[in-house]
């Protein structure tokens, strides 16, 4: 199933730009603070800020994010299970403890041929240098 990355919801259906942070100076178990839900892509904010966003993934196998183009770096790392990746045409398979930076302006996407979780980092500032 297609999921879009700017449209991804909880398995109640709410959009997650709702939900709140992550609580502040409190200890996460990185890999814990989201689960997997059957058939779905479910998204979580750790931070949001307009400078840049911080959020963890979980993808169920079989699940996908179209091919879309981001204005800003993103930088992914894996947290759980293996990813396959595709910028611009050239394919990557992210294992436990990986981690790329996906280019500004370049079309990326992602495929689950397994489950598994995942940290993106968004800076949206720095640009103007």
């Amino acid at each position: 199933m297609k999921k879009d990355k700017h449209d991804l919801s909880n398995s109640t259906g709410n959009n997650p730009i709702l939900f709140p942070e992550l609580e502040k100076s409190t200890v996460h178990i990185i890999v814990e603070i989201i689960e997997y839900v059957p058939n779905g892509v479910l998204s979580k904010t750790i931070i949001k800020k307009t400078t840049g966003n911080v959020t963890a993934s979980s993808f169920d196998a079989g699940e996908e994010l179209a091919e879309k183009t981001s204005p800003f770096d993103t930088y992914v790392q894996i947290i759980d299970g293996t990813a396959e990746l595709h910028i611009n045409d050239k394919q990557y398979k992210l294992r436990l403890g990986e981690g790329i930076v996906i280019p500004a302006h370049t079309k990326h996407s992602f495929n689950a041929y397994e489950q598994f979780k995942m940290i993106s980092t968004v800076i949206k500032s720095g640009y103007e240098d």
